[in-house]
């Protein structure tokens, strides 16, 4: 039997692109619930009732769209997982099966973007939090502060994502356990907050904004992960059950922001002036309503789960950058990641005082070709009879081929077709956005229909649907042949 992570002694995680041997796979598909839950109970779910009740929706079709989205997005995630346990390597290695080892470098840089810009946010969000705290307290929430805080959190996410897997698994448990509990606390601290006749009177929104509601819900959670889904279970034996990757990871990482969910629509429903400061300062807002005694707490809980998330995207993150063609070792490439992360932070945190706008046209903007991408991957694994062959993941003139073509226009024109059926106003650098939406008859960029981000849910329908039609006969033609050699060369990033 092979020891645990928790059982043995923390070292550098020494493993890259390369495929996890059998020997050093370990767990059931049950400890996935450690990792997802950690890096997705953060307060900032709680912020999340403000945003979905920004787009002009009420209660009930806030809820609707938050669980809809929440839980459709993270079972994407929890498909994508199952080509972690059926190939063990991560996941922009496996979607090399789709695009080729050479044409997959294009979705790599896509997927590395998101997950240095998620760590940048999450990271920036718990310097913030930090300050104010502390500014509340007294003991100064000024520029001096933030420095400290931001070198304090920046630190403990790079040292996170350097140290590698086992690593991460104790932190997230540990992340867990704390988190949870204070968040818990917190809740009971603030419910005298709620009003439900305030609540119940705000009113009902549109078609068009529910669903722009829904999509940021699927952009700001499930696809803000599904990139990473395999980077995890590529750790889990061969014969661990698929239905259990997809339950312990759809389950793991919803149960908590669907609470939070609810409790923020609550607090955000129940007072304007508390929704419009969650706008500017997500987290930190939510200490106004706190009592003095429990702000250090709160400043824990916060800080804890934000970097629980940081941590998996900069880990995440570091892997996209091997697969999109660096040839350095892993924890290189994460310290890399690091250190455009606090240089995005200190921007976030010194520089810009519209968060919400910049924040909602990230998610959106990359939201589409990772929508594509999604498709695509989920449509290719659903395609494949076999497991993957491992050695071929990594040669051009494998079974896999180097640039596939069908994958890659599929992806770029789901993309186009996506970015012409979104708007960000609130980005002025994102103003370009929204081109089809007149031409096809859906109001123009002013029209009803320019906020409910359609162009996600097409990207997404087109990659899966595309790949459906057309890429089975290629699928066929890659498991014909027999197993590969194994490799006789170092895997880059290894």
């Amino acid at each position: 039997m092979t020891d645990s992570p928790s059982s043995r002694q923390l070292q550098v995680e020494v493993h890259g692109l390369d495929v996890i041997g059998d020997a050093e796979r370990k767990g059931t598909p049950r400890t996935l619930f450690w990792p997802w839950f950690g890096a997705n109970v953060s307060i900032l779910g709680l912020s999340y009732g403000s945003f979905a009740l920004g787009f002009g929706i009420s209660f009930w079709q806030a809820l609707a769209a938050g669980v809809i989205g929440i839980v459709f997005s993270f079972l994407l995630c929890g498909f994508v997982a199952v080509a972690g346990k059926r190939g063990s390597a991560p996941t922009m290695v496996l979607s090399r099966a789709a695009y080729g080892v050479r044409g997959n470098r294009l979705p790599s840089v896509v997927s590395w973007m998101l997950t240095v810009g998620w760590e940048t946010v999450l990271t920036a969000l718990a310097t913030m939090a930090t300050a104010t705290v502390l500014d509340r307290l007294g003991w100064g929430g000024g520029t001096g502060t933030k420095v400290v805080a931001l070198i304090v959190v920046g630190a403990l996410v790079v040292i996170g994502g350097v140290m590698g897997f086992d690593m991460i698994m104790r932190l997230q448990t540990v992340i867990t356990v704390v988190t949870g509990v204070l968040t818990v606390v917190y809740i009971g601290l603030v419910a005298d907050h709620i009003h439900w006749s305030a609540v119940s009177a705000v009113p009902s929104g549109s078609a068009q904004e529910f669903i722009g509601a829904l999509v940021f819900m699927m952009t700001g959670f499930g696809l803000g992960w599904v990139n990473a889904a395999a980077d995890y279970s590529r750790y889990l034996p061969r014969d661990s059950s698929g239905r259990g990757v997809v339950g312990w990871t759809t389950f793991g990482a919803s149960v908590a922001p669907l609470l939070l969910l609810v409790f923020g629509l609550l607090l955000a429903g129940s007072s304007t002036e508390l929704n419009t400061a969650i706008a500017a300062d997500p987290i930190g807002a939510l200490t106004t309503i706190l009592p003095t005694w429990f702000l250090i707490p709160f400043a824990a809980v916060a800080v804890l789960g934000l970097v629980g998330g940081a941590v998996l995207d900069i880990y995440s993150s570091g892997l996209a950058l091997l697969a999109a063609g660096l040839r350095v070792p892993r924890y290189l490439a994460a310290l890399l990641d690091g250190v455009l992360m606090i240089a995005g932070s200190i921007y976030i945190v010194f520089l810009t005082d519209d968060f919400l706008g910049q924040f909602i046209g990230f998610l959106t903007t990359l939201g589409v070709p990772v929508g594509a991408w999604c498709g695509v991957m989920l449509a290719d694994l659903a395609l494949r009879r076999r497991d993957y062959d491992e050695a071929d993941l990594f040669r051009t003139r494998g079974r896999y081929g180097d640039v596939e073509p069908l994958p890659l226009v599929l992806t770029l024109a789901a993309t186009a077709i996506g970015w012409g059926l979104v708007t960000n106003t609130a980005a002025g650098w994102l103003e370009w956005q929204g081109y089809l939406l007149g031409p096809l008859g859906l109001g123009g960029k002013d029209g009803s229909w320019a906020y409910a981000n359609l162009g996600v849910l097409a990207a997404l329908a087109l990659g899966f649907l595309g790949t459906l039609a057309l890429g089975r006969g290629r699928v066929r033609t890659q498991e014909a042949g027999p197993p590969s050699l194994p490799l006789d060369v170092e895997v880059p990033g290894a």
